[in-house]
This record gives C-alpha cells, structure tokens and sequence, in this order.
C-alpha cells in the first residue's frame, strides 16, 4: 500500500471507531434521566432572572477586581525582579515563588478565616475576593510582564537614553507600553484563570446578593436535587471566558508576529 492509501486507511478506521463508540454510547445511555437531570425546563425557569443574573454579575466584578489589583502587582513585582537593587530582587523572586507555589484555594482560607483570627482585621467580601486572587494571580502577571519587557528590543532603550530620557521615564513611555502589547495574549489568559478561580469564593459563605456562579449552582443543586443549575452555571462561565478566549488568539495573531519581528530586528542589530 502507497502513503495516500495507508492514510486514508487510518482516517477510515478512526471514523469507525468513533462511529461505534456514539452508537453504543447513543444505545446504552439513559436519555430520559439525562434529559430529567441536565434539561429540566422548570428548575432552568426558576433560576431567572435574579438568582442568576446577580451570580454572573458578582463574578465579572470578582474577577475584575481580582485582575486589576493582581495587574497593578505584578507590574511592581516585575520592575522590582529587574532591579539593580539585589534586596528588591530578592523579595519580587521570594514572592514570585511563594505566591506561584501555593493553591489559591489556601489563600482563600488564609485571608477568609485566618487573618480574622490571627489579627483580629476582617475584610468585607469584596476586599477578601480582591486580594486571593491579586495576591496568587500577581504572582503569574509579573513573571509575564518580566518577559514581555525583556523582548522589548535593547535598541528602543538606547535611543531613548541617547535622546537625554531618564531610565524611569524610558521605562514608563517606551518599554512599557511596546511590552503590553507583547503581552496582552497571555494577560488575557491569566484574566480567564482568575475568573475561573473566583469559583473559591463559595468557602467564605455568602449572603445571596453576593453569590457568584460556582456557590449559584451548588445551592441550587441542593434545592432541586437537579444538575441543571450546575449546566447553566457552566454556560455562564463559557460565556465569559470564550470571547476571552477567542480575544487572546485575535490579540496573539495580530501583535504576536509584530512583535517577534520587532525583537529578531533589535537582536540582528
């Protein structure tokens, strides 16, 4: 057999395989307790409008919240790993590793219970949910930026310094901003995994003008005893971090090669 034919073999066996595998799946499967416990129109009616529209509001708030304290962070962070300054080293590389290697999870508890107990200094919701995950997600940011600045050709540097620009002042209104644009697809990644991770805020026990989607659908899942709530919850999710998603793959094609081209040029000078 030639290299076309041993192809199209292959390509032909794995379409039987999966032909076979939906049709046992289509015979075997319960469709009716499915359609009972995923697609039950009733309990999906009941969850709107209120319940979970302040749900998914809470966790765009969550997250943003999230997002720009773990940005404004991550930006000093990264500046202070790339210090001339070795303390200021030191300390952007012990948090960078401390915060990277901790569930955010345990930071939720950290904060949620235990500086209360410890400090006697409680945080409303909204602080406590700011500060998880700027705290984890600076982490992340920072070693992003760090990257992104470093790509940023040396050329863009000098010609700055020569034209009498101070290394602040270069930093802030040439690098920074050639840098951001390196990085917006990644950012836009770690905004997905920050809205992801405001789900941990169920821990903290919530008032229901304060639920997210994650502590949306476990309370009605107990209340139905149906996994509809779970389903729409999901939707609600995939309704935030798709569009991201697909921004992050728009952002990558059109700054991604740009900015590639840009550094191969400062390297070949």
């Amino acid at each position: 057999m030639g290299r076309r034919q041993r192809a199209r073999l292959n390509r032909a066996v794995q379409y039987a395989v999966l032909v076979v595998v939906l049709v046992v799946l289509a015979l075997v499967a319960d469709w009716e307790q499915i359609g009972r416990a995923f697609f039950n129109v009733e309990v999906a009616k009941a969850q709107f409008p209120g319940v979970i529209t302040t749900a998914l509001l809470n966790t765009v708030i969550y997250t943003v919240l999230g997002f720009a304290f773990g940005l404004g962070l991550g930006v000093v962070l990264a500046l202070m790993k790339m210090s001339p300054v070795a303390p200021y080293r030191w300390i952007a590389t012990g948090y960078i590793e401390l915060f990277r290697g901790l569930p955010a999870l345990l930071v939720f508890i950290a904060l949620g219970f235990g500086v209360p107990i410890a400090f006697q200094l409680r945080f409303d919701i909204y602080s406590t949910v700011m500060l998880s995950l700027g705290l984890v997600g600076a982490a992340y940011i920072a070693e992003t930026i760090r990257a992104g600045i470093q790509a940023v050709p040396k050329g863009q540097v000098e010609a700055a310094r020569s034209l009498g620009m101070s290394p602040s002042r270069t930093m802030l209104t040439v690098v920074l901003p050639q840098a951001f644009r390196i990085i917006l697809p990644p950012l836009t990644n770690e905004l997905i995994l920050i809205t992801k991770d405001s789900s941990l805020i169920y821990l903290l026990g919530l008032s229901a003008d304060q639920y997210e989607l994650a502590k949306f659908g476990r309370g009605a899942l107990n209340q139905y005893q149906s996994l509809t709530p779970i389903l729409i919850a999901g939707l609600c999710y995939l309704i935030i971090t798709i569009p991201l998603s697909r921004l992050s793959v728009l952002l990558e094609r059109k700054y991604g090669g740009g900015a590639r081209s840009k550094a191969g040029h400062g390297g070949a000078a």
